[in-house]
């Protein structure tokens, strides 16, 4: 093999750039000679270290030691390597060890601020070295190829490998797990991480435990996927890892301000050290970079799937923004908010920042005890503390006491976990108003009566602006198309995306999260119904409504959830209790908390109807539910309080492991709810959007002995879950809101219906902007009200519901577009302000709701189980997303009725075809797939009906070419007879269209 293609030359190609004077590796060679293999320490590095920063403090502790320096050192060299192996190597360097009551530092860290001259002379001293082919222990002859150490305490070990030899970067893992003993001082209590490396993967762990060592990738992706991108010319694809992160200057900074190593005080010993993943690295110094470059007043979107590590990414961020300077050394922020509803991240910013900076009361928790939360926030945001860590639910409390000029006139970088559209309302607005002091200036300016309405306008509507005293920060895995608006970043192709990416796909391929579509069945269900009497046989309904509420008569019955019971709890018992060691769990998602407390009435029915003892069920749901008289509760069917559920099915201390299996839920629980146990999830609730993506995802956490899941699916089609996961699989982007769209809201409302007079909507907003107070009449608001009232009566139960509905678009697109939009058109603010008031003293125009429960019994019933497949996602990037989904113009369209028994006749007989009652539903089944369709959505919320039934056209054929191999008998009468197509598809596309301007796809109820 030719020198040039060996191990050895790659070893040798990053050693070289590594030590080369005058390079940005920065590092010197070091020497097998100067190394105490009994120590694990390079004495000659260190004491050079000591000499060059901190000879006074040296010639004390010598003179402590008794006068003679070769005795000092050695007494300081085994105080060293005892301080190390008792709490670390990163507590070391950053603390410096106590010897004789004289403090010696073993390394200095760059300070935030550039003014401290001495402290940088001393950083600058720093000494890097890398040592090839280590003799790293005594009592044997293994060697490392190189070995990373920051002023002769070894950080870093690395085992290359080559490919073109024929091992790779699996060789170099496998080397560590057999050939490394992890009882050797050096690679156990000294190195931090070790790096496995061939020329293309890099994988790292910082805890060497034989063969149940676990190897993280740090790569930096490629195509939205795990792996890297191809090499520059003239370089290796792993190019990064010492040109990028070993380097000098990064390398530092992340001993001294990345790498958290605890210390458990119970157990007495140092935890593992934590170690960023390569894009938790990258995204912290791109957004801190951008943040120091352009100071306060950005958007960043933070895509980062679950399993990214979005708790210690915010944690980082959060700290590194505290402290963060620009080039003049100037802070860039006075305060960090942490917005977050997960008490980890508090005591994960408490943990990282502790170890990093001794002055308590840096992270200041917003808690349940104490003094009110609003009073706490304040408090917080007066004191010293540089972060401020509070929820969605308690930030609002304070916004009537931050106005003041302390607190307005600071900069803020608020981090938002989990950003969702619920930053992008009136919230928000109110967040920015009340920290930002373009209100104060704005009334300043003006010049004129500062009690005068519009002076007050002026000042609102310069806080719905962009603020140049506030940077937001919002991270999430599945961000929705107003999220991307209001945070993402403006792209070269015109869309919106995230700041960074670190995606669906590359987490799964990586191995921190599992494909929950990897195992997936689908239920098929097929039912008849009949109505019980004449009367209500008779009963004139409107279809699309009368359809739903037939539907929800088959789905909630008794004996559908009895036979889905039954599949629940022999699946669970022969199947889902034999994986993860005999310890997985199982969860039922249903659609509403009356179904949740059906369904666990069944399933414990059924399991003490058999004599069952290997299974036990639990219920989660909020409140108390009716059914059939009878009162239920959360705590009263689990015989103990709603609090301890989450721990009990867990089975945390100081409850029993593995007591219960099942958890039925209804929304609670069903998103956010971290239990890596969970295998099996049956699905009984129609999912779609982001909740589909959220709640299934609650089975991709990893765990040991964990290496599948599996859906078992009573209600959702498998092209839909598809659709959905495609739009977060990889990155997530969106067509920028235009402001045109507010402007056609705006005309929907005014010029389309004779309800709002322009002159009402200038009373009632002049006495609600009045600053001063005598000018404040709230009788004044309800008599401009009442004339819109007055008409909106007069309109037809259909025009009432149109107007309404366009209302309500230009109220929430309005408080959505204010923020993207610097909007100063006083006239569209005061609509916004009378439109939301008006939708509040508006009478609900229906008469009614259709109820059928009681009128309509099911006669047929069959459950069929469909094969176990893998949902394939693309491996490209979904198309952009809508800014506004469902947010147009268009007409109601005509209302279909018929009778109750028509409906049902159409139902069951499926328009007359001659095939048996699994075929006659089978399009019903086609119905709910058109109802979730996000391609017919936008159509039916932006157009009228007739222009909408063009769009439909082109989709029923292709469905109903897509059904000849599951359906040939159906397929064959639709193709065949164009009497029965039409029919069929003027029967279902009213339906469609209703359905999908009203966001129901289900109409299930919740009780």
């Amino acid at each position: 093999m030719p020198q040039h293609v060996t191990e050895a030359q790659f070893q040798s190609d990053i050693y070289s750039w590594l030590t080369t004077p005058g390079s940005a590796g920065g590092y010197t060679a070091g020497s097998q000679a100067h190394y105490d293999r009994t120590l694990a320490l390079d004495p000659v590095q260190l004491f050079a270290f000591i000499e060059e920063t901190q000879s006074d403090q040296w010639k004390e502790l010598v003179k402590r030691h008794g006068g003679e320096e070769d005795g000092a050192r050695q007494k300081f060299l085994a105080r060293v390597a005892q301080q190390v192996s008792s709490f670390g190597t990163i507590a070391a360097l950053r603390d410096g060890v106590e010897d004789q009551r004289v403090r010696i530092k073993l390394a200095y860290f760059k300070s935030p601020t550039t003014m401290n001259a001495e402290h940088m002379a001393r950083y600058q001293a720093n000494r890097l070295t890398v040592v090839k082919e280590l003799k790293y222990a005594p009592g044997h002859q293994n060697r490392l190829d190189l070995a990373l150490f920051l002023n002769g305490l070894p950080v870093a070990t690395a085992e290359l490998k080559n490919p073109l030899n024929g091992q790779g970067v699996d060789h170099a893992i496998a080397q560590y797990k057999a050939d490394r003993s992890p009882t050797d001082v050096m690679l156990s209590q000294r190195a931090v991480v070790h790096f496995a490396v061939d020329p293309g993967l890099v994988y790292m762990t910082t805890k060497l435990d034989g063969s149940d060592t676990a190897f993280l990738p740090f790569n930096k992706g490629h195509n939205d996927g795990a792996g890297n991108p191809p090499a520059p010319e003239g370089k290796y694809q792993t190019h990064y890892l010492w040109e990028d992160v070993w380097a000098r200057e990064p390398w530092l900074d992340i001993l001294g301000r990345f790498v958290h190593q605890g210390y458990d005080h119970q157990a007495k010993k140092t935890k593992q050290p934590l170690f960023p993943r390569y894009h938790q690295w990258d995204a912290v110094l791109a957004m801190e970079a951008h943040a120091r470059k352009h100071r306060s007043g950005h958007m960043y979107l933070c895509q980062h799937s679950a399993g990214s590590g979005k708790s210690n990414t915010i944690a980082w961020l959060g700290h590194r923004l505290s402290v963060l300077r620009d080039a003049a050394d100037e802070r860039v922020f006075d305060k960090v908010i942490v917005i977050t509803d997960r008490r980890v991240l508090d005591e994960q910013l408490r943990a990282n920042v502790e170890s990093m900076e001794k002055v308590k009361g840096t992270v200041v928790a917003i808690t349940e005890s104490g003094s009110p939360k609003s009073v706490q926030l304040a408090d917080a945001l007066r004191s010293s503390a540089k972060i401020v860590v509070t929820t969605l639910q308690t930030f609002p409390f304070v916004l009537s006491l931050v106005g003041n000029a302390d607190l307005a006139a600071k900069r803020y970088a608020v981090l938002i976990d989990e950003a969702h559209s619920s930053q992008g309302g009136d919230a928000a607005v109110a967040l920015r108003q009340a920290l930002g002091e373009k209100v104060a200036r704005a009334l300043e300016e003006a010049g004129e009566d500062l009690t005068d309405a519009e002076v007050g306008l002026t000042a609102v509507l310069a806080a719905r602006e962009h603020q140049d005293n506030m940077s937001f920060f919002a991270f999430t895995a599945t961000p929705k198309p107003r999220t991307v608006n209001l945070f993402g970043t403006l792209k070269d192709d015109g869309t919106k995306g995230a700041f960074h990416l670190y995606s669906m796909r590359q987490a799964i391929e990586e191995g921190f999260i599992l494909n929950v579509l990897n195992n997936y069945i689908t239920y098929e269900t097929y039912y008849r119904l009949a109505a019980v009497d004449k009367e209500t046989a008779g009963k004139l309904v409107e279809i699309s409504e009368a359809s739903r509420e037939l539907r929800k008569v088959a789905v909630a019955h008794p004996h559908l959830i009895a036979e889905k019971a039954r599949i629940i709890v022999e699946h669970v018992r022969k199947h889902t209790l034999t994986k993860i060691g005999g310890k997985a769990k199982a969860m039922v998602v249903t659609d509403s908390r009356k179904s949740a407390v059906r369904y666990k009435q069944a399933i414990d029915s059924y399991i003490g109807d058999h004599g069952y003892t290997d299974v036990r069920a639990l219920v989660a749901f909020s409140g108390k539910v009716k059914d059939a008289g009878e009162d239920f509760t959360e705590s009263g069917m689990n015989d103990f309080p709603d609090t301890e559920t989450a721990a009990r099915f867990k089975g945390e201390p100081p409850h029993k492991p593995g007591e219960y299996h099942v958890l039925v839920v209804a929304e609670k629980f069903q998103t956010g709810f971290d239990e890596p146990l969970l295998h099996t999830m049956f699905v009984d609730k129609t999912l779609t959007g982001v909740n589909a993506v959220q709640t299934l995802s609650r089975l991709n956490r990893t765990t040991a002995g964990k290496t599948d899941t599996l859906v078992l699916d009573f209600r959702n089609h498998r092209d839909a879950i598809q659709a959905e996961f495609q739009l977060f699989y990889a990155e997530t982007t969106a067509l920028p809101a235009e402001i045109n769209a507010l402007s056609d809201a705006r005309d929907a409302v005014l010029r389309d219906y004779d309800v709002i007079d322009v002159d009402d909507v200038t009373k009632a907003t002049d006495a609600y902007f009045a600053l001063d107070p005598a000018k404040r009449n709230q009788a004044v608001i309800y008599a401009a009200l009442a004339p819109a009232k007055e008409k909106y009566a007069a309109l037809s139960e259909d025009d009432q519901e149109a107007f309404k509905t366009a209302a309500d678009r230009f109220v929430r697109m309005y408080a959505f577009l204010s923020q993207v939009f610097p909007d100063n058109d006083p006239g569209t603010e005061r609509l916004y302000v009378y439109c939301r008031a008006l939708l509040q003293v508006l009478p609900d125009g229906k008469s009614g709701r259709l109820q059928l429960g009681d009128k309509v019994v099911l006669t047929h019933l069959a459950l069929e189980e469909g094969a176990e497949e893998p949902i394939e996602l693309r491996d490209k990037p979904a198309d952009p997303l809508l800014p506004f989904p469902g947010e147009g113009r268009g007409g109601a369209g005509e209302k279909s009725t018929d009778t109750i028994a028509g409906i049902i006749e159409r139902i069951n007989q499926a328009h007359g075809l001659n095939l048996d009652d699994r075929h006659k539903l089978a399009m019903e089944q086609v119905f709910l797939t058109w109802t979730r369709d996000e391609d017919l959505r936008p159509v039916a919320q932006s157009n009228s009906y007739d222009d909408f039934l063009l769009e439909f056209h082109k989709k029923f054929v292709t469905t109903v070419l897509e059904i000849e191999q599951t359906n040939k008998a159906l397929f064959d009468v639709l193709i065949q007879d164009p009497g029965v197509r039409e029919e069929v598809m003027s029967f279902y596309a009213p339906q469609v269209f209703h359905a999908l301007r009203m966001g129901d796809t289900e109409g299930t109820e919740e009780s």
